[in-house]
């Protein structure tokens, strides 16, 4: 299974698909954004997210204020929320340095505007996964789709699953643990294992609340084809994803360990050339450990193993056991197959 975005593949098979989520940390100042657009594409994400907030369509406003937050969300995002012109620059730019743009919509009517302005696929946040009628509707504008799935059921995301891949929606699930930042032992990793069976017709990735590069590496090796990663540009300064977030120097680490981690992948079990220099001295060969005597039979006591393997292989002592030797050997000499009839 794979999904296109902007004609880069992604699922197994490619490239782990790397997504620095730029989410509010920019306090709704468009230059704070443009520098994280071209931080991430330095540090070698694949993408950066952003979010559009159109608040009197996502929201009441009295909704309960959350944790993370120090304000009312509905009156953060009136103060913060980054403009559909200030989404129009930052895609620019992103085209411009090298970088995908991704956005979530938190309504169909950001939804519709994010299409209106050519976004090439849709970043579906955990608390709209459940909302199957606002995803259908998404449907329509015929997007891939990267969907969240922290604070659900498997219940919850069966429904979604297939309301969208009925619809023939390319679709990416994520793995996700909504806490900010989440217990370790929370995360529950092999989750990543059980969705990919579960949901054959999705690219299966995990988005990463952790404010450490650490777990990132283990969903890739359990198969994560994509990783979202919250970002920022200094840890030290107020957001409400702060907690969670990592800057840029962390992100290029996290990118590099990355590509190492999916580079050691495979899963042929052979002996690759550059071991065999190591492996002609490391492994072990039959020598004598006494003097022998042309016509002795060999026993037990006068054979052992010791480096280089350069001779008989150790484990073929049964067959030099028991044999005659042709030869006078010293104590402590390589065998050689035709040192015995």
């Amino acid at each position: 299974m794979e999904l296109l975005i902007a004609g880069r593949a992604i699922g197994p098979g490619h490239p782990v698909f790397i997504i620095a989520e730029g989410c509010d940390n920019h306090l709704g100042d468009v230059d704070v954004a443009r520098e994280m657009v071209l931080q991430a594409k330095l540090a070698g994400a694949d993408a950066i997210k952003f979010q559009h907030h159109l608040p009197n369509e996502e929201m009441l406003p009295d909704v309960p204020m959350s944790a993370n937050f120090d304000m009312p969300l509905y009156e953060f995002l009136e103060m913060h929320a980054l403009s559909l012109d200030d989404h129009a620059a930052l895609q620019s730019y992103c085209r411009e340095v090298g970088i995908q743009y991704l956005c979530t919509p938190f309504s169909w009517k950001a939804a519709q505007e994010l299409d209106e302005m050519g976004v090439d696929a849709f970043k579906i946040g955990s608390g709209e996964m459940t909302d199957v009628p606002t995803l259908v509707r998404i449907t329509q504008l015929g997007k891939p789709m990267i969907v969240s799935t922290g604070m659900s059921t498997f219940d919850e995301i069966d429904r979604t699953y297939h309301a969208l891949t009925s619809r023939g929606t390319p679709l990416s699930l994520l793995n996700c643990v909504s806490e900010y930042p989440p217990k370790y032992e929370d995360l529950n990793l092999r989750v990543i294992t059980a969705m990919r069976d579960r949901y054959p017709l999705a690219v299966i990735g995990h988005s990463d609340h952790t404010p450490d590069v650490y777990t990132s590496f283990a969903a890739v090796a359990l198969g994560a084809a994509v990783i979202e990663k919250h970002v920022i540009l200094d840890t030290r300064q107020p957001g409400p994803d702060q907690s969670v977030s990592i800057d840029f120097r962390d992100l290029a680490t996290l990118v590099e360990g990355i590509r190492k981690v999916e580079a050691g992948l495979g899963e042929r079990k052979v002996v690759h050339d550059d071991e065999r220099p190591i492996r002609a001295w490391a492994f072990r060969s039959l020598v004598t450990t006494r003097p022998v005597v042309a016509g002795e039979t060999l026993t037990d006591d006068m054979v052992w193993s010791k480096r280089p393997g350069s001779g008989i292989p150790a484990h073929r002592m049964d067959e030099v056991v028991g044999r005659r030797a042709r030869r006078d050997m010293a104590e402590n000499v390589l065998i050689a197959w035709e040192d015995v009839e």
